[in-house]
């Protein structure tokens, strides 16, 4: 498999350092109605993603992880508190961000080429056909796609077609990535290549990046900060400061006890809520 090949890249930034607040979120509440009921998803959230920072969300289903990614996406209004980004309010689509989702949406009666440009064109209108072939052609480079351009996304594997999305994603330039289970539905090991692959590019593009997985091992192999919400209605249960330096090699650090025993303290504070999340399902029913 193709390994990302870094385009521009700048020295690695040290999960240590002090940087100033890009995301805020201040006693955040959502709530939704459905059957006729007032449900309460997320409830008095305040949490602070610096600058950079890597920070991964992990709780059970229906803990309002996923509801968090879209009002930082300016996709949905809270129903108490405020969500500021870069210390303005976020009161609309936000721009300056670039969303991933569990499905990758791409539109299968265009190509792979025609996928990610027509992203391009939504960002910059008055560009060029040759500045827009010109930068396809680097986005699909970046993610090893060389060869597939004129694929339909039903040629391709599942793999593949991640890869596709992360390339529509990130020619629109976003400073912040919100990835809503990027990986989740593929094997272990393209799992793993993957992760390691956008580690780099984070890493070398120093990002900002709210990651939402239920995979805990993805959690502290990617983040530098972990965030462990409760059954619903979600609220912050917990944080952890994850000390691994960066560059992180995703293939080895698994294997060093640290992992092992953050992870250990990670799923101690998780595995209550997932019972309590399982038999409040059962409740409902």
């Amino acid at each position: 498999m193709p390994v990302l090949r870094l385009v521009h890249p700048e020295p690695a930034v040290g999960p240590t350092e002090a940087r100033r607040r890009k995301i805020g979120l201040e006693k955040v509440a959502v709530d939704f109605a459905t059957r006729g009921k007032t449900v309460r998803a997320v409830d008095g959230v305040t949490l602070e993603v610096p600058e950079k920072q890597f920070l991964a969300l992990v709780g059970p289903s229906g803990c309002g992880k996923s509801t968090i990614l879209n009002m930082v996406a300016g996709l949905l209004a809270p129903t108490e508190g405020t969500i500021e980004y870069d210390g303005a309010p976020v009161l609309a689509a936000n721009t300056r961000v670039g969303y991933m989702t569990q499905k990758d949406t791409l539109l299968p009666w265009r190509t792979v080429a025609d996928n990610i440009g027509i992203a391009f064109e939504l960002r910059c209108r008055k560009a060029s056909a040759g500045e827009r072939r010109e930068r396809v052609a680097e986005m699909i480079d970046l993610v090893g796609l060389g060869g597939f351009e004129r694929h339909y996304p039903a040629e391709l594997s599942g793999g593949m077609r991640k890869r596709a999305a992360l390339a529509r994603m990130l020619i629109y330039e976003p400073e912040t990535l919100l990835l809503d289970e990027p990986f989740g539905a593929l094997d272990a090991q393209l799992r793993l290549l993957l992760q390691q692959e956008l580690l780099h590019l984070v890493e070398r593009r120093q990002m900002t990046v709210i990651l939402v997985t239920h995979d805990l091992e993805e959690a502290v192999l990617m983040a530098d900060r972990v965030v462990v919400f409760t059954s619903r209605p979600g609220r912050i249960r917990a944080t952890r400061d994850i000390p691994f330096e960066r560059p992180r090699n995703a293939m080895e650090l698994r294997f060093r006890p640290e992992f092992s025993a953050i992870h250990e303290e990670l799923w101690n504070e998780l595995k209550d809520e997932f019972a309590a999340s399982i038999g409040g399902e059962r409740g409902a029913k």
